[in-house]
């Protein structure tokens, strides 16, 4: 119940995100510091830290403002694609990375 069908959130240091309700500084960004069960953030007005659980930093995200370092889109665009054209494999692949650069 509650639960995503396709596990966790996944989440990058140095992510950007904007929660549903503001930090009594009255900021609603803050920034992935720490991974893990508990996720680390650092509020972009005051600079505090604080750690969550992962279940409850995933009901109050609001949006990502910003992906940290090691997030790349392609996986996701390479499954749309080749859901779209019926494929699967490296042939999907290709085409959707050709199509992603723009080339």
């Amino acid at each position: 119940m509650g639960r995503m069908p396709n596990g966790p959130l996944a989440l990058y240091l140095d992510d950007v995100v904007r929660l549903r309700k503001p930090h009594p500084c009255g900021s609603f960004d803050w920034t992935v510091v720490r991974l893990g069960a508990d996720i680390g953030l650092r509020c972009h007005g005051c600079g505090r830290k604080v750690l969550l659980p992962r279940r409850t930093l995933e009901k109050r995200l609001k949006v990502f403002i910003a992906r940290g370092h090691g997030f790349s889109p392609a996986p996701v665009l390479e499954r749309a694609a080749s859901e779209q054209a019926g494929t699967s494999g490296a042939e999907g692949v290709s085409a959707v990375a050709l199509d992603a650069t723009g080339e």
